[in-house]
């Protein structure tokens, strides 16, 4: 109820056991609380919070428009909400070294288990679209020694995302990925690999969890778990999938309205209403004041599907 039972300094130790047990973990994207809330409840291992989806969500593209203290705010309100660790993207640590250790300790403070800063140039790009430029060596080692040098939990993941094989070679990316493990980093994110064998190669540059961004649309396949699991990856994100996802849902939605005047088509694919009151625990608010859900929600079972012969069932209530 109200927030997560378990710390930040709890979560991000159960980060750190999980990404050492030798199982891929996967971390699909939340795009709000309530989000973050049901990926928990589906049973996945962690929650990732794209500053793509954060841009998004205020109306804005992934060029590095949105600020560290929006970005803070909006995952602080994610990870609170569910007793996963969360990993947030912290583009390029919101401006130079300084910044980026700033840009650490508030998200400590927000609550997360860990971030990823990338060696993108400022204004960054989307990192599975063409024509990123990436800093020069020098610069990503200072932004990822910053970062570990200012954290103060020692169990808040640092992790470094590379771009670099938009702009160069494999072996670039592998020399790039060691320098980055020397200068801190506690786990690569090597963007857009283009094959498993990609993968695998970066795995055998460093001694250090991989993240693998399984994005729809982008320069790499959709591989299975079980597909990046025999390349050494230890960690996969679906970053922007429920927000694809949730707006495509809602586009139909709206079409249908405008095209028939009514919700009624669209009904039967949408979360009802004993299933949201589920997720956001009424029940447990009313361990604090029986007034909270003294009512009872018709038609509706414990998984949140409507009744045989009731399909409209929820709204009979206001």
């Amino acid at each position: 109820m109200l927030y997560s039972s378990i710390t930040p300094e709890q979560k991000r130790r159960n980060l750190r056991d999980a990404l050492a047990s030798g199982r891929v973990q996967q971390f699909p994207g939340a795009f709000n609380p309530l989000s973050a809330r049901l990926i928990g409840d589906k049973g996945f291992d962690g929650v990732y919070i794209s500053g793509a989806v954060i841009a998004a969500d205020l109306g804005l593209p992934d060029i590095g428009l949105t600020t560290l203290t929006e970005v803070a705010h909006r995952a602080g309100q994610i990870a609170r909400m569910t007793d996963l660790p969360c990993i947030v993207d912290a583009d390029t640590g919101f401006g130079e070294p300084m910044n980026v250790a700033r840009s650490v300790q508030e998200l400590e403070n927000a609550g997360l288990a860990g971030c990823h800063i990338e060696d993108q140039f400022n204004p960054k790009r989307c990192g599975h679209l063409d024509g990123k430029n990436v800093v020069d060596l020098e610069t990503a080692v200072k932004r990822i020694r910053a970062a570990a040098d200012a954290r103060r939990d020692p169990g808040f993941l640092i992790m470094a995302r590379t771009d670099i094989r938009g702009t160069d070679t494999l072996e670039a990316a592998q020399e790039r990925s060691r320098a980055l493990v020397e200068a801190g980093a506690d786990a690569i994110f090597p963007e857009a690999m283009r094959t498993l064998d990609e993968f695998r190669a970066i795995r055998d540059a460093v001694d250090v969890p991989i993240l693998a961004n399984m994005t729809e649309f982008g320069k790499s396949d959709l591989f299975t778990v079980e597909q990046l699991q025999e390349v050494g990856v230890t960690l996969v994100i679906y970053p922007v999938t429920l927000l694809r996802s949730a707006m495509g849902a809602a586009e139909r939605t709206l079409d249908s309205i405008r095209a028939h005047g009514t919700q009624e088509a669209a009904v039967a694919d949408m979360q009802t209403r004993g299933r949201l009151y589920e997720l956001v625990d009424y029940e447990g608010y009313n361990r604090f004041d029986s007034s909270v859900f003294d009512f009872e929600v018709p038609g509706v079972i414990r998984t949140g599907t409507p009744a045989a012969g009731e399909p409209n069932a929820e709204r009979e209530q206001p």
